[in-house]
């Protein structure tokens, strides 16, 4: 990673159990296992405590090498749990802040669902802590984000174009890529009426989609990706614009204390529907995952 120079890194429960299972992350696992071997609770208490503990461990061995900050994310098993979600937030950055890392460094990174927006809203305003909405999307979930002073979103790419390309039966040029498309409605939206929040672009399947979005306030790119892009010399020019987006006609909508509207509307697009409750569903299997490998280390 250090040889790509990132500002920022992200994480999530895929790409954790992905890295527990190399050799050379083994010590961090095994630091998780011991660190909850010697702590209160129940077995189920335990593997949770671990889990938390080994997040927070990736998320310090990545803040070594980045100087801005890293995304840890909540168990998608809460993202229909306000409550559940800002406790588990507000644990995370307690065990960070343990380990001498202040909350300013951290992102938690919250699936935007209704209540997962709502959640963000609260550790934002009450407890200042900065939050990551992911597996956005659609422009709905965008709006309701922004109103919510999320400091950060993360619409997805790749997962759009996947959909896309499985409901056509047709392959689509990096400029007519319906995650690109979706990205900039986004960005577009955002700078329209003034938002704060930071649109971080994510889940590329290629770069033409990373050049197409050249201009976002932030990229998530994964090591591959940024390899290749290292290895190209083709020119890279701005097409997201700030200033060219205040002049755009475009409708201002709002969710401030309308969750049936909010609901209504996600429903109507039936890929934002689906990819959302994929996603959900993988990130939470994978922390299954990993909670089955913490078990039965606990267990030795």
């Amino acid at each position: 990673m250090a040889k790509y120079k990132p500002q920022d890194a992200t994480t999530n429960p895929s790409l954790i159990l992905a890295a527990s299972k190399k050799p050379e992350y083994g010590a961090l696992l095994d630091a998780a296992i011991a660190e909850a071997k010697k702590g209160p609770g129940s077995p189920e208490e335990k593997v949770d405590a671990a889990l938390d503990y080994l997040l927070v461990q990736f998320g310090k061995k990545i803040l070594e090498i980045v100087p801005g900050k890293v995304s840890t994310e909540v168990d998608a098993a809460l993202s229909f749990d306000t409550k559940a979600s800002v406790d588990k937030a507000l644990h995370i950055i307690k065990l960070y802040e343990a380990e001498g890392i202040s909350k300013d460094r951290i992102l938690i990174k919250i699936a935007s669902t209704w209540e997962g927006i709502k959640a963000a809203e609260i550790l934002q305003r009450d407890h200042g802590i900065n939050t990551n909405l992911t597996l956005m999307f659609s422009l709905v979930q965008a709006i309701a984000a922004a109103e919510a002073g999320a400091f950060l979103i993360s619409p997805f790419v790749g997962r759009i174009l996947d959909w896309f390309k499985a409901s056509t039966k047709k392959d689509y040029s990096k400029e007519e890529d319906p995650g690109v498309q979706s990205v900039k409605q986004i960005y577009n939206y955002y700078k329209k009426f003034g938002y704060k929040t930071i649109v971080m672009g994510a889940s590329f399947r290629n770069t033409g989609e990373i050049t197409e979005l050249a201009g976002c306030d932030y990229l998530t790119i994964s090591p591959n990706l940024l390899e290749e892009l290292l290895n190209s010399d083709a020119s890279v020019p701005q097409k997201l614009n700030a200033d060219g987006a205040t002049n755009l006609s475009l409708e201002k909508k709002s969710y401030i204390n309308s969750e049936a509207n909010f609901r209504f509307d996600f429903n109507e697009d039936q890929m934002a529907v689906e990819k959302l409750r994929e996603g959900i569903s993988k990130f939470a299997a994978d922390a299954v995952t990993l909670k089955d490998i913490i078990k039965k280390k606990l267990s030795e």
